[in-house]
């Protein structure tokens, strides 16, 4: 028979939650028969292990209602979660006292409040997801020191301040979009194993060039939209990523991979960068480098490499390119997207680009003649 205090709490879990219209999930909850035969509730001996709240098949209404205190109650749970549903509130304290908890998984609900600090107690804790929901204030530093997380995920929230120094050797995913951080990146923030980065929509300020230069094993790499600057270091470009977005920071100076990139998107726009366009970014599928202070003449290898639909996104308007070496007369293919709006060169192509391009194709002679003087 189950332990007493997990048949309480279970019965004090299903007082304060409801099935949503069109859900079901509450309908095997009958505490006449045995609690470890209710949907979601999975026990080893005598002790509730894992709880799933709520129909996890994709289209299920999910739950209503608050988190009882009383899932604290459940000492030997080892993976909580919640479907996406209506569920408000704040994270019950209580749950400091799980202490073999490895996942934590409360999504796209509407959960408020603050991450409460004594999470930093769950030692074995790996997994933490609380995107999609209304959270607010800072992120614990009690939880940012967890030895054991691998996977951090606290997207779309109202979370603020700077963020703790990551402690955990194995964290290998973080994202924080989507939020209200600030301050800047020190070098003992964030580990080198970490794989999966997006810090984007957040106001981080300052530069990331030496943190970045040890994050050898990302895959995908987001920050955009901040308030990051300094320059970008060359081996960035080498790691295994398969998106790269620095789009909307005040990153400077000149962009040189010290390879070939074979990134499949890369976003610099609307940024600082000046100096050539590098050969070497002609490898890439999508790149944006729009709205940036980019100068002379567009690599050859680009324009073939757009006509044979290598390239299908290449957008460089809106920086001081004096030209490419293009057939007016030949066709762009349909795959490809090319944007050469209001450089300081005469358009030799005339192509489709974005409405924010504007209508001017090229920039007014004097701001290409001060640019000029300037850089030389």
């Amino acid at each position: 028979m189950l332990d007493p205090i997990d048949f309480l709490a279970l019965q004090a879990i299903r007082k304060s939650l409801e099935d949503l219209p069109g859900s079901s999930y509450f309908a095997s909850w009958d505490f006449t028969g045995d609690p470890c035969n209710f949907a979601g509730v999975y026990c080893a001996e005598d002790k509730v292990i894992s709880l799933n709240l709520g129909d996890p098949r994709a289209g299920s209404p999910g739950l209503s209602g608050r988190l009882d205190p009383a899932i604290g109650k459940l000492t030997n749970l080892e993976e909580f979660t919640v479907v996406p549903g209506r569920i408000y509130g704040g994270i019950p304290p209580s749950f400091s006292q799980l202490k073999k908890l490895r996942f934590l998984g409360i999504s796209r609900n509407f959960i408020s409040g603050q991450i409460p600090a004594g999470l930093g107690e769950l030692r074995l804790l790996r997994t933490i997801d609380f995107s999609y929901n209304q959270l607010s204030g800072n992120l614990p530093w009690s939880v940012g020191s967890l030895p054991a997380l691998t996977n951090v995920i606290l997207g779309h929230n109202h979370l603020s301040g700077s963020i703790p120094r990551f402690g955990s050797k194995i964290l290998t995913r973080l994202d924080l979009k989507h939020n209200e951080f600030t301050g800047s990146i020190g070098l003992d923030h964030l580990p080198s194993s970490l794989q999966y980065l997006s810090l984007s929509w957040n106001r981080f300020t300052g530069p990331v060039d030496r943190v970045l230069s040890r994050m050898t094993r990302l895959n995908y790499l987001d920050l955009s939209l901040n308030q990051f600057s300094g320059f970008i270091p060359g081996c960035l470009f080498t790691f295994p990523l398969s998106n790269l977005y620095l789009q909307r920071n005040q990153f400077m100076g000149s962009v040189q991979p010290y390879g070939q990139v074979r990134i499949q998107t890369v976003d610099l726009s609307y940024n600082r960068f000046s100096g050539p366009i590098s050969p070497l970014f002609s490898t890439v599928q999508t790149l944006y480098l729009n709205n940036n202070r980019f100068m002379g003449q567009v690599p050859s290898t680009f324009v073939d490499r757009l006509l044979d639909s290598s390239i299908q996104i290449l957008y460089l308007q809106h920086n001081y390119l004096t030209g490419i070496a293009i057939n007016p007369r030949v066709e762009i293919p349909v795959r490809s997207s090319l944007c050469l709006q209001y450089n300081c060169m005469v358009l030799p192509v005339q192509t489709p680009c974005p409405l924010k391009a504007g209508k001017q194709n090229t920039r007014p002679t004097g701001q290409c003649t001060v640019w000029n003087k300037f850089k030389g």
